[in-house]
């Protein structure tokens, strides 16, 4: 099995659960294999490479595979989608989050990811958080990305459903290492990480519907 990894840290409590609860060595291993950008990853899963990833919402709703209900959910803000106001341009990274300033209509640098929240923080009056401003429009979560699946189906249905059930702990030696390497504090990646939620439940599969509609 190929899991298609994004090394954002919104999908570290996941990461972490799923090193710590999987006991097949192999798949333990593989977790690593494919580590890109969402844009690439979505590229890699479509044309079979991987076996399953979180793939943005507008990608997970074109193609053959199965789409199960987890993934990364906004239920307001997200302080890690972010617009810088002025001319429109795209992040090469996210059609998902380019196509949601354009239905919001906001102009501006799209700008995704840790990248994203670590300028959020240094100064949030600068930027526009889309989360935010879909929720405000329309009164429902936000479904950036689903986890969709090529093979071992109902494997990863198994997994996404304890994984939901599930309070995860992340270790101080890991947050130390993420805090380093992204210029963020402990304290605000452990803020930003109550902001994402993983159930794609009633309200937001009626957000995911209102977007792809």
């Amino acid at each position: 099995m190929i899991f298609g990894k994004i090394d954002y840290i919104n999908l570290l409590p996941f990461y972490i659960w799923t090193k710590k609860n999987i006991k097949n060595s192999q798949f333990k291993q593989i977790m690593n294999y494919k580590k890109d950008f969402p844009s690439s990853i979505n590229k890699a899963f479509k044309k079979r490479k991987i076996d399953a990833a979180f793939i943005s919402s507008i990608e997970s709703a074109r193609g053959n595979f199965t789409t199960l209900d987890i993934g990364i959910v906004a239920n307001k803000e997200i302080k890690s989608v972010l617009v810088k106001k002025g001319t429109f341009e795209a992040d090469p990274h996210s059609a998902t989050s380019n196509l949601l300033a354009q239905k919001l209509n906001i102009q501006g640098q799209v700008i995704i990811g840790d990248k994203a929240l670590k300028l959020y923080i240094k100064d949030p009056s600068t930027y526009i958080d889309l989360a935010r401003e879909w929720n405000k429009k329309h009164q429902v979560p936000f479904v950036f990305a689903r986890l969709c699946v090529n093979k071992n189906r109902l494997f990863y249905h198994k997994l996404s459903k304890k994984f939901l059930k599930s309070k995860v702990k992340i270790p101080s030696y890991i947050l130390n290492e993420y805090a380093l390497s992204r210029e963020i504090p402990k304290k605000e990646i452990l803020n930003y990480l109550n902001l994402v939620s993983y159930d794609i439940g009633t309200k937001a599969k009626r957000g995911l519907k209102r977007f792809l509609g």
